[in-house]
């Protein structure tokens, strides 16, 4: 069994050569192609010094070479360090000294601002491509790299409540486990064009290349394609496999009613990052007809934890799905001791995915990373739940999502939710009370706040029926596309 990741690309260019494997905006590579210039990224690396451990820091908009150099990287045993382009300089000097990389590689116009820092060598992205390429078009290098499935393939920087850099240690073994038990679950084909709006910096997007390679399909990089070209492109690669995220959805659905054009052949919705409202299921289902949309639940920590499986995706609507196959969740109470089923409690995942914890973070990782009485490394996710008599997890909210008001339990998510079901309503983030503010909640719509007031009131028991609502011509998104809830508070605190 392949455990590590450039054996995935092996596989797929022993058997499927000459299938295609990735594209982006303007060029497309098979497997044999990019398993070249992964080969010749390898070459490269080692002849500037890059030796198994050193971390290889790389920032630049997602483009073609930017896979071969995550293939290229496993196979020379460094540390893959994929950075958004868009992180500014505040944060980027602090991860960039977090990573401590042997070198850095960045395209044009973001390498001056890594340079500025002085904390390792930068090389031009474009000048990097050009030499693999020139080292591809020979023969491949005899000399092999030492790699073990506990090894390190890539430090992976989430967001989070910590003060500084956050990184998850993802290792070739939990990182295989993953997107095998993935595509166990998703069955990504030969014939399937996967539509990738994300950044490879973001989890979401990277397994995707993972899974690709498992099922021998392409990736389409679109994450530097303009919102109104969408449809078009997708229409163009013949896409078939679409991931999502709520904001992405909702822009789909949008430019699909202002279309006359045929739909492209979406077979498969999957979606992270927060819960789809059923509205926006079921626009999706009405755009794509025969579509399956599936729920997952998850966390850089261990990648996946639940997929609902996409034969069953009309059943248990509220449910984001069952673990995976040698995979164990456990809701656990206050005191450490799982509950009954049905009660709420943390959500726990112990597996062959748990990452070991966070890179030079080891008092965090102690606490997120436990070990059990049997000496298996529990993931404590901080995020609460339930689980049916069959083993399917229902998700309540993220610890920081869950609050009391007027005595009542509840989360931002369920009031979200409610927004989300009156019409006219785009996005919707709710904000649980704080120091001089009550509970709040922004729209993107064009209805004024006192009827999304009312609506809400129509939904929610009193209790949970926000004091004020905010209307957003743009909803404020991270560079996952997620709410942006710090860039809301903020707002929220500069109000009167």
């Amino acid at each position: 069994m392949n455990q590590l990741v450039h054996e995935l690309l092996d596989a797929a260019e022993a058997d499927s050569p000459t299938r295609w494997a990735v594209r982006d905006a303007t060029t497309r590579w098979s497997y044999a192609q990019l398993a070249n210039r992964a080969h010749a990224f390898a070459t490269w690396l080692r002849a500037h010094g890059v030796s198994p451990g050193d971390r290889v820091v790389v920032q630049s908009p997602t483009r073609i070479e930017l896979v071969a150099m995550f293939y290229g990287a496993s196979r020379a045993g460094a540390v893959f360090v994929p950075l958004n382009k868009s992180m500014k300089q505040y944060h980027l000097s602090q991860v960039v000294e977090d990573a401590d990389p042997t070198l850095i590689i960045a395209t044009p116009e973001l390498a001056p601002n890594l340079r500025e820092l002085g904390l390792a060598p930068v090389h031009d992205f474009d000048d990097v491509a050009l030499e693999t390429l020139y080292i591809s078009r020979g023969p491949r290098s005899p000399q092999t790299t030492q790699v073990q499935p506990t090894d390190l393939a890539a430090l992976i920087y989430t967001s989070g409540s910590t003060a500084r850099p956050k990184a998850v240690m993802a290792p070739h073994a939990q990182v295989t486990f993953a997107s095998r038990a993935i595509q166990a679950e998703m069955d990504y084909r030969p014939d399937d064009v996967v539509f990738c709006r994300f950044p490879l910096s973001w989890d979401y997007g990277l397994y995707k290349v993972l899974l690709c390679a498992l099922g021998r399909s392409e990736i389409v990089l679109a994450d530097n394609e303009s919102d109104l070209v969408l449809l078009r492109r997708m229409r163009e690669t013949g896409t078939t496999v679409v991931p999502i995220v709520p904001s992405l959805a909702t822009m789909i659905t949008l430019l699909a009613k202002r279309s006359t054009d045929p739909m492209p052949p979406v077979r498969l919705i999957s979606n992270t990052g927060a819960a789809l409202p059923a509205a926006t299921i079921e626009a999706l289902r009405e755009t794509f007809p025969g579509v399956r949309v599936v729920r997952q639940y998850g966390q850089t920590e261990c990648k996946r934890i639940t997929v609902m499986p996409p034969e069953e995706d009309r059943d248990r609507p509220e449910s984001v799905g069952r673990p995976f196959r040698g995979t164990t969740v456990r809701i656990l109470g206050p005191d450490g001791v799982e509950v009954p089923t049905g009660e709420v409690g943390e959500i726990c995942v112990e597996g062959p995915h748990v990452m070991p914890g966070y890179w030079r973070l080891p008092e965090l990782s102690e606490k997120t990373f436990r070990r059990t009485g049997s000496g298996a490394l529990r993931l404590h996710t901080g995020d609460y739940g339930n689980v049916d008599a069959d083993g399917y997890l229902y998700f309540e909210g993220r610890r920081d999502d869950m609050f009391k008001r007027r005595g009542i339990r509840m989360s931002t998510t369920e009031i979200e939710a409610a927004a989300m079901d009156i019409a006219g309503v785009r996005a919707a983030a709710a904000v649980p009370p704080g120091d001089g503010y009550d509970l709040t909640v922004f729209v993107e719509s064009d209805l004024a706040p006192k009827v999304v007031i009312k609506e809400l009131a129509i939904r929610l028991e009193p209790a949970k029926v926000p004091a004020a609502c905010r209307v957003l011509e743009t909803f404020p998104l991270t560079l996952h596309g997620k709410n942006a809830r710090q860039a809301l508070l903020e707002m929220l605190k500069g109000t009167d």
